[in-house]
């Protein structure tokens, strides 16, 4: 009993250390203090932004949330909205941070100028007892550049999912949830209301939730009930900075990039920091919405070896699990579409009864259904021979597999992948019975290299590359040509 009762509690606290990690043993449970406000990623980006050659004077009237959205409940929604009404305020931040700009207060301009007016009224009662003369109240700061825009949407359960398990009582479930916010910002000149540069930046927002229960008799009349979990929501005022601010970050550089403003900085880091956000920029607009990120990956040319088990299907029964390895070259004539030949040495055995050395060869035509993703499913199929070691026989055959690869780098790639062979007689196995032809599969591990420049991601890209490779075919024969002239002129 006693050893039971310690296998349970080993269990709950399996469960507990599984189920929580970091944010499980860093639960509030004593009040907090007031602290400052958290720097996201792009905070710290931006004050560490090389600084301008001369600030530029900018206005902000208002940074809205135009999205018009409430804030969604179990029961409806309240009359709370979706994201802050504070944007302004964040915006004005961000631009303070970054150095480039001098924010000037322009969203409640109204109590600005009702406090300069009292100013001027409480001066003008003062002279009246004073012959001293006092200084005119300096004018307003006016601005060279408006930034407009605002918060345009909110998307909510744009990726919704789960995992659970359970087993004798025993189990675990973790839940996720996706929202996304979108915001938009342009800069105005106001002497001519040119729209000098607009950027929009997109965030999400992630919610997870993870628990996990115990709920088992022990003993007789004895039952252990346990359950833990937590919930993590990432708050949205930080989502919405992080968005601003990334905004405001890449005005700057775009600014840079239209020479509407100049860092003081040499030409060199200049040109680096606008690679470097080009190539972010690049990357994002190859970016799909669910951040599936397509890019020219794979070489035209491949190699790739391959480790695993065989498994005969033939006329004994009780096959057994032997080995298989492989070896060839793909040649992709498309992204989607390549064709590959292999070579293979594996065993086939049935226990106690067939036990054979094999040799085979391949010719599949192979199909990638995601080629610019670094994951990507796969199917072929072709045609082959398949012979003993020693050559004695020979069989034709058939196959057909698919798998999964992943892309370590651009280069190479490592997969997982099954295949069925199909073959054209009853002999394999040295035996003849039944009105099945012999089967074997395989199930393998493989790495493959990848060779050459990639593919070219868009049809138009692909025919101008193709062009580009036959006019330089062309032009080589050509002066192939004029040597072999010139060589008989001197003969």
């Amino acid at each position: 009993m006693h050893y039971k009762f310690y296998k349970v509690i080993a269990v709950v606290f399996c469960v507990l250390l599984c189920s929580g990690c970091g944010a499980y043993f860093n639960q509030p449970v004593v009040v907090e203090n007031a602290r400052m406000g958290e720097d996201s990623k792009v905070t710290k980006t931006l004050k560490d932004f090389p600084k301008p050659v001369e600030p530029v004077v900018v206005g902000v009237y208002k940074f809205r949330d135009q999205t018009g959205q409430y804030k969604p409940t179990e029961a409806g929604s309240t009359f709370s909205t979706a994201v802050t009404q504070g944007a302004t305020t964040i915006l004005i931040k961000a631009l303070e941070d970054s150095k480039w700009f001098v924010p000037i207060e322009r969203e409640n301009l109204s109590n600005l100028l009702n406090e300069r007016n009292i100013i001027r009224s409480t001066r003008k009662e003062y002279r009246k007892n004073n012959t001293s003369n006092e200084p005119q109240l300096p004018p307003l700061l006016y601005a060279g550049i408006i930034l407009e825009g605002g918060i345009v949407s909110y998307d909510t359960n744009t990726i919704t999912g789960g995992l659970g398990a359970r087993y004798f009582g025993i189990g675990a479930s973790t839940q996720y949830r996706q929202d996304r916010i979108t915001v938009y910002l342009r800069a105005v000149s106001t002497s001519s209301g040119k729209i000098l540069k607009t950027v929009y930046v997109s965030k999400t927002i992630l919610s997870q939730a993870l628990d996990a229960s115990f709920f088992r008799y022990v003993t007789f009349r004895r039952l252990l009930e346990a359950e833990t979990g937590f919930t993590k929501n990432e708050p949205t005022q930080m989502a919405v900075s992080e968005a601003i601010e990334k905004a405001v970050e890449s005005l700057i550089i775009e600014g840079i990039e239209d020479k509407l403003w100049t860092p003081n900085t040499d030409s060199q880091t200049t040109s680096q920091i606008i690679e470097a956000y080009n190539a972010e920029k690049y990357e994002a607009q190859n970016t799909a919405l669910y951040e599936r990120y397509f890019k020219e990956r794979r070489g035209k040319t491949s190699m790739f070896l391959k480790g695993g088990i065989a498994l005969i299907n033939g006329d004994y029964n009780n096959p057994d699990v032997t080995y298989a390895a492989t070896a060839g070259v793909r040649h992709y004539l498309n992204p989607y579409l390549n064709v590959n030949a292999a070579i293979h040495k594996f065993e086939l055995s049935n226990q106690n009864a067939f036990s054979e050395g094999f040799n085979a060869f391949d010719l599949n035509a192979e199909v990638t259904l995601l080629p610019f993703e670094k994951l990507s499913p796969f199917f072929y199929g072709g045609m082959g021979n398949v012979n003993t070691d020693d050559f004695g026989s020979t069989f034709f055959k058939f196959q057909y597999g698919g798998g999964i690869e992943y892309l370590i780098s651009n280069t190479i790639g490592v997969s997982l992948n099954a295949t069925h062979h199909l073959v054209l007689g009853d002999q394999l196995d040295a035996i003849a019975q039944g009105k099945r032809d012999d089967q074997y599969l395989n199930f393998s591990f493989g790495v493959n290299w990848y060779f050459g420049n990639p593919i070219k991601m868009h049809k138009k890209a692909r025919k101008k590359k193709k062009q580009e490779d036959q006019s330089l075919k062309t032009l080589r024969e050509r002066n192939r040509n004029v040597r072999k002239e010139r060589k008989k002129e001197q003969l």
